[in-house]
């Protein structure tokens, strides 16, 4: 596939949100139609910040049938849209299919990346995209890296900003990210990294607090929910402060203090805090447990032993996002999106 043109890659992960948190917990199922009509919003909103061209990672559930479906009216409607095309790659229905698509879409020099998905999902995205900025949108079970943007917008401002009309000074946002090493081994995370009890993968979801040994965070926000939360409701952090938090857990018996943290929607659980502190970039951390398994942005991945030789390093401006925010008011101010009026004269006919 060859590409001319602005450029913009989406990435729709159509089965985020459905791990065991939403079981144990009350977060709501978003349907597949739900996530295609969110890609039509930010379809839209590309478009309107000056897009042409979008490239979409494929899959099996049926997403891209319900997408064109919605390009199919749209065009019916002379209603402006980007020109989709879809990645021609294998699809396996797993994690691989977003790491592979974030590939080829970097070797095919899009501007961008849209992601549609749960912190997992950006976190692949980031992994494998290289230098290529990214927006997301929420639709997982514990989001706290996404930003609660409504898509439409989230589409304007990443057209806005790789089009060039708003300063890349203005558009874009450095953000922190932890590396995770175990021996020659090497993965991220972008919002926490935790230890847990067990060495192996299982379920992967993170949700039962006597489990957790350990928690390293990038940025801890009181407002958000999962396991950033608990350091969020013991000393918030921002995403640009140049800090991050350790925490060790302990029994109720042995812990300092407690807090009821909202590991999931509508979970509220006792955890039992040891110790606590903050870190700067760079610094090479030696966990204090010997084993257990690396849980990647609430998900367990990485499982170790005491003859690992094991650490966790925050990476300060490690990789770019779209800042909405920023961009939709540089939008406003710069009259970015006025157009002249067309005068036309609206007549209302009474009713006699």
């Amino acid at each position: 596939m060859t590409v001319t043109g602005l450029t913009v890659g989406i990435i729709a992960n159509p089965i985020s949100a459905r791990d065991i948190r939403r079981v144990i917990a009350k977060g709501a199922n978003l349907q597949l139609t739900d996530r295609a009509n969110m890609v039509l919003r930010i379809l839209a909103g590309l478009a309107q910040g000056g897009v042409d061209h979008v490239v979409m990672m494929p899959e099996r559930a049926g997403l891209r049938t319900h997408i064109e479906r919605g390009l199919h009216q749209a065009s019916l409607d002379d209603f402006r849209m980007p020109d989709v095309r879809w990645l021609s790659m294998p699809v396996s229905s797993t994690a691989q299919d977003t790491l592979d698509a974030s590939h080829a879409m970097r070797e095919l020099g899009v501007s961008a990346i849209v992601v549609l998905g749960g912190d997992g999902t950006h976190r692949l995205v980031v992994k494998a995209c290289g230098n290529i900025p990214i927006s997301g949108v929420s639709s997982g079970t514990n989001n706290a890296f996404p930003p609660l943007t409504e898509p439409t917008i989230t589409g304007i401002a990443t057209g806005l900003a790789v089009s060039g009309n708003i300063p890349p000074s203005q558009a874009f946002e450095a953000n922190k990210l932890l590396e995770v090493r175990i021996n020659n081994t090497r993965d991220i995370a972008l919002v926490d990294t935790a230890i847990v009890q067990e060495r192996f993968v299982g379920a992967r979801a993170v949700w039962r607090p006597e489990s957790l040994r350990e928690l390293f965070v990038t940025f801890a926000d009181p407002s958000l929910i999962g396991l950033s939360s608990i350091a969020g409701l013991i000393q918030p952090i921002t995403r640009k402060a140049p800090v991050g938090m350790q925490l060790t857990f302990a029994g109720p018996q042995e812990a300092l203090y407690s807090v009821n943290a909202p590991l999931a929607p509508g979970l509220l659980t006792p955890v039992h805090i040891e110790h606590s502190q903050l870190f700067e970039p760079d610094l090479l951390i030696t966990p204090v447990s010997q084993q257990g398994s690396f849980a990647l942005d609430g998900e367990r991945e990485l499982p170790f032993g005491p003859d690992d030789k094991v650490s966790v390093t925050l990476k300060h401006d490690a990789f770019n996002t779209v800042d909405v925010p920023r961009c939709m008011a540089f939008a406003a101010e710069h009259s970015l999106l006025r157009f002249p009026s067309t005068h036309t004269t609206t007549t209302l006919r009474r009713n006699s």
